[in-house]
């Protein structure tokens, strides 16, 4: 809680700072598909996780600072990721099951555009993003798959703004530390053999209409 409050307060006082710069603001909303890329930093034998598609979606506001070409934008978004995950079974077989990522995710980029004329912007970004945890642990045969409270990343792209109101992003988000972490069970469930930090990182592409 201490650690979602000083973000809010972060972002109260940028906006704030942008405003008082007489900086150009804009809200909107913005939505996107993720393509997760998932990594067990173990590397566990009989876990293996296979690609999928999420999204994001949510409002969004973003500002010019006086510097020409300089900006910040700020999105709070409902941000779902998703894996099918492969294990070996009680039986010696194999089994898969989808695990799924649901945060409440807080990027803040810095910006940097160079304008043609009123048609167009082209910018790269960059900047940190933070996580709050919505989902639940589930059991994958004998191995236990428990999320992270929270967690930190950050976000490297490009994107293009179109008439002033369309805005198109491409970027990868690197988590920094653990997404979760996987316990792996006896057969009974009474013993942990060995526990395993697993990330999820993600080829983003979204849109956003700013009014």
């Amino acid at each position: 809680m201490k650690k979602a409050k000083i973000i809010m307060l972060t972002l109260a006082l940028t906006l704030a700072f942008g405003m008082s710069a007489n900086a150009q603001v804009k809200f909107g909303v913005r939505a996107g598909a993720n393509l997760v890329n998932m990594k067990l930093t173990d590397g566990i034998g009989n876990l293996k996780g296979n690609n999928r598609a999420g999204f994001y979606v949510g409002p969004t506001v973003k500002f010019k600072l006086p510097v020409v070409g300089l900006g910040v934008d700020a999105s709070a978004v409902y941000d779902q990721r998703t894996s099918d995950v492969e294990y070996t079974n009680q039986q010696g077989g194999t089994s898969s099951e989808r695990v799924t990522a649901r945060a409440i995710s807080i990027p803040i980029n810095a910006r940097y555009g160079v304008g043609l004329g009123s048609v167009a912007e082209i910018f790269a970004f960059a900047g940190p993003q933070f996580g709050f945890n919505l989902s639940k642990s589930k059991f994958l045969g004998a191995n236990e798959w428990t999320w992270s409270g929270s967690n930190f990343s950050v976000n490297v792209g490009i994107g293009a703004t179109i008439l002033q109101h369309v805005e198109i992003k491409a970027n990868y988000n690197i988590a920094c530390g653990k997404t979760g972490k996987v316990s792996v069970w006896d057969a009974a469930k009474t013993t942990v053999l060995g526990t395993f930090k697993n990330k999820y990182n993600s080829w983003q592409l979204g849109v956003a209409y700013y009014f």
